[in-house]
């Protein structure tokens, strides 16, 4: 079977030295970068990486076996000589729609972008048009996507053994580009791709950083989202970290600490006029594998069979419309926003240094 070429675009913390940060962490399994998910899994070779640090690409190198030949501080370079099968773009999000663009039109035929997944919707779209036009695939960094714990929440919801789902709440969702990314496609892959209809939403600092269509840093959000089947979304933001809830009409079920615990809960008859009432009930366990090697994984079967993956670009961007509905409502007092979004310029442009990664583990 064919093994495929691989680079990464944007060598820093989840480019290349994330994992250093998470060893120990029960939550996460490794490999977690996207350079280790490339050098872990047997259908991917490693061959080249990008980008403007050559500090960085140095250690990146000696890390995960890229020679000096294949480090390049112009991408454009890399895409030209390297032949590659797969990408990665896990740069921040304000370059990442013109090198996903590069990447499709250069003849890349397979793109993992970190997430979020463009700094507007403008970019947004032009990512959609360039990946759909050059016959090319996308997968975004949004790791829940790729998680079998939440693939077992999904199975459970899907079984109706819990009847319809109702509402799933997100108990906090934090920096809406950074964290608010993960838990809103987890909404989406938990609601089977459905499509929003309107969002509600604020921005308790947002004032302080909109200055006319640009956003000076990663707002923190919350708000309600109405999907097409009728279901709800609820991204709160609270002391309850990482939880998540799915409300059907039968029970429900809890991930909670990111899916390191878990509560069921159903409908039964108690007492003496037997009236339902929620009930513990058995709850899934499910060992940790790694998200990002499923990722690549599921990019690598898409090539073989030429199937869809499992995110795709167009789920890509009903999460990133979804971040900017709720900062839309914001900028409109908190007013119910009809999607898909009319207005496509606001945009997020930070002015910040970059964080230095970790090179080695503690």
């Amino acid at each position: 079977m064919k093994t495929y070429r691989a680079a990464v675009i944007g060598c820093s913390r989840m480019g290349g030295f994330i994992d250093n940060e998470v060893v120990g962490y029960a939550r996460i399994a490794l490999p977690y970068s996207h350079a280790a998910g490339y050098t872990t899994c047997d259908r991917t070779d490693l061959v080249a990486c990008a980008d403007l640090r050559p500090d960085v690409m140095a250690e990146f190198g000696k890390l995960h076996g890229v020679p000096a030949a294949g480090q390049y501080t112009d991408y454009r370079e890399m895409l030209a000589k390297e032949d590659l099968d797969i990408v990665s773009v896990a740069t921040q999000p304000e370059p990442r729609a013109a090198i996903v663009v590069d990447c499709a039109d250069s003849g890349v035929k397979a793109i993992y972008a970190e997430k979020a997944m463009a700094a507007s919707m403008a970019d947004a779209d032009a990512m959609v048009e360039a990946v759909e036009r050059n016959g090319a695939i996308l997968n975004l960094g949004t790791n829940r996507r790729y998680d079998t714990k939440y693939d077992r929440m999904k199975e459970i919801i899907d079984s109706g053994e819990l009847g319809d789902l109702q509402h799933i709440i997100i108990y906090n969702v934090g920096p809406l580009f950074n964290s608010g990314s993960h838990f809103l496609d987890l909404v989406l892959r938990l609601n089977n791709d459905e499509p929003a209809e309107w969002v509600q939403g604020h921005l308790p600092e947002g004032d302080s950083l909109i200055d006319g269509d640009v956003l000076t840093d990663d707002p923190r959000g919350e708000g309600t989202i109405q999907f097409s089947n009728g279901v709800k979304a609820h991204v709160l933001l609270t002391t309850r970290s990482s939880d998540t809830e799915a409300i059907c009409s039968e029970g429900t079920i809890t991930a909670l600490g990111d899916g390191s615990e878990w509560q069921v809960r159903k409908a039964a008859p108690v007492g003496l006029r037997g009236r339902n009432e929620l009930q513990p009930a058995p709850a899934p366990q499910t060992p940790p594998t790694s998200s990002t090697l499923r990722a690549v994984q599921d990019l690598v079967h898409a090539l073989d069979t030429g199937q869809p993956p499992r995110g795709g670009v167009r789920a890509a961007r009903a999460g990133n419309e979804l971040v900017f509905g709720i900062i839309e409502s914001h900028l409109q007092g908190g007013a119910r926003v009809e999607l898909p979004l009319q207005k496509r310029t606001t945009r997020m442009v930070r002015d910040h240094t970059p964080r230095q990664p970790k090179y080695k583990p503690d």
